[in-house]
């Protein structure tokens, strides 16, 4: 523990201060959190917490062994318990945003400018995680769809947004299963300021939210949402989307062409729909104005190895001197980047599978590997800008490893991952799993059958 401790230690400038008990403990009672001064004050369960998860997420009953303290696992689960979400949460939001003022202030990161054209990057992606079948959790959660009664697990909906260039984890929102990911998403543009550039896929593309961006003086690329008709004929007609029988609207784009500023490149207003979404509230349906003007792109790109691929986007970035067609694209295509981190988040640290049985510990748990995953991400920021490359390219799993094992007397240089473009890997399992089926059945009911099956062998 002493060791992991002195390694976060080196994660300096802003965040050090929040590694250790006592900063925490103020926090906490700045909040009126009562507490004994005892081996696990809020600060010390905190601490302890992160290396639990850190390790591994490994079981409360070895906790004592890996912080040398004699504590039995009821006093741990219990502290876990009385620990505060907010606490969790607020230790949080100082270490991301003294990393962030960190970046903006040296405007550099690894081998490359931290901004875009003078704008901050953001993505917004949603994905899940599964936990145990609670009826707490079933209840809250649901399980996936298909499923018999008394299977499947409780699975969560999450919406996450993060620092695009470096890979920071902003925030992360829960919901049941079957929420969408734009209900979730108009909180998270808090974290936003006005010319920030969002990106995200096409869940994200409708008018609704784009109108929602543009309102705060915020940026978005995304794909042209699927409904959506994208015609670059010149001179080409529409239709108004309220007027008219369906039956001649259809096939037909709604968007009327303002401005045609190159090949496959154009101004489009698009008009308010007559349907408002469910996500949206009447108050903020109402305020939005009745038409918004975007930018329309398509290109078709060439790499090695791979048929040609056509990408379409639409954006709010207007001027074609300021933001080239082609660099806009190239930034649609960086997106994915956010697959890669929140797999690193689930299948790297772990939290694909949480592990406690109520609410309260469920979102506590999911916060402190958030917590995990950004202090990594610290220390591959000062590592890129030590070894001049880009943080992306930097090993994930290695600098975990750092974290748990690695000299405490300096900031590690980190294993720089090959540039692979084009990698394709077939997705299957290798080795042979267990002969045993599936479980079809209630466990309940599995445990009657075998009872009767010992009964009758009797």
């Amino acid at each position: 523990m002493a060791a992991f401790d002195q390694a976060l230690s080196r994660v300096r400038s802003g965040t050090e201060d929040l590694l250790t008990a006592e900063p925490i403990n103020q926090l906490a009672r700045r909040g009126g959190l009562m507490y004994r001064n005892t081996s696990l004050t809020p600060g010390n369960t905190l601490r302890l917490f992160v290396q639990q998860i850190a390790h591994g997420n490994i079981a409360c009953a070895a906790m004592r062994h890996l912080a040398g303290e004699q504590f039995t696992d009821s006093a741990w689960c219990q502290a876990r318990q009385r620990l505060p979400l907010e606490l969790i949460t607020q230790v949080h939001r100082k270490i991301v945003d003294a990393a962030r003022q960190e970046l903006d202030n040296g405007q550099q990161l690894g081998a490359e400018p931290y901004r875009w054209h003078g704008h901050r990057l953001h993505v917004i992606d949603g994905t899940s995680d599964s936990m145990p079948d609670t009826p707490e959790l079933r209840a809250h959660y649901d399980v996936p769809s298909g499923c018999r009664p008394g299977l499947g697990f409780p699975t969560s909906h999450l919406v996450m947004m993060m620092d695009h260039k470096s890979g920071l984890l902003l925030d992360c929102r829960d919901a049941e299963l079957t929420a969408s990911d734009l209900a979730h998403t108009p909180p998270l543009h808090a974290h936003l300021s006005p010319g920030d550039v969002l990106l995200g896929d096409v869940a994200f593309a409708g008018w609704a939210h784009l109108a929602l961006l543009l309102q705060a003086n915020l940026h978005a690329v995304m794909p042209v949402h699927h409904r959506r008709i994208v015609n670059f004929a010149p001179g080409r007609a529409h239709v108004h989307p309220h007027k008219g029988k369906a039956t001649g609207r259809a096939g037909k784009p709604r968007g009327r062409v303002l401005k045609t500023l190159g090949p496959d490149d154009q101004w489009v207003q698009y008009t308010k729909p007559r349907e408002q979404p469910a996500w949206i509230s009447d108050k903020q349906w109402a305020q939005l104005p009745e038409a918004i003007t975007v930018r329309e792109i398509r290109r078709t790109v060439r790499r090695h190895g791979f048929r040609p691929m056509t990408v379409c986007i639409v954006t709010t970035l207007l001027d074609p001197e300021a933001y080239p067609a082609e660099e806009l694209i190239e930034l649609r295509l960086t997106r994915w980047m956010i697959e890669t981190n929140i797999r690193h988040l689930k299948i790297t640290l772990g939290m694909d599978v949480l592990k406690c049985k109520t609410l309260p510990g469920i979102r506590k748990e999911r916060w402190v590997f958030i917590l995990v995953y950004n202090l990594i991400r610290v220390v591959m920021l000062r590592a890129a800008n030590a070894q001049g490359v880009n943080v992306n390219r930097l090993s994930f799993a290695d600098t975990l490893a750092w974290l748990r094992h690695g000299d405490i007397h300096e900031l590690p240089t980190l294993i720089v991952n090959a540039l692979r473009p084009g990698r394709l890997e077939p997705r299957v399992i290798k080795r042979q799993k267990k002969e045993f089926p599936y479980m079809t059945t209630p466990r309940a009911t599995l445990k009657v059958q075998l009872h009767e099956m010992h009964r009758d062998t009797a």
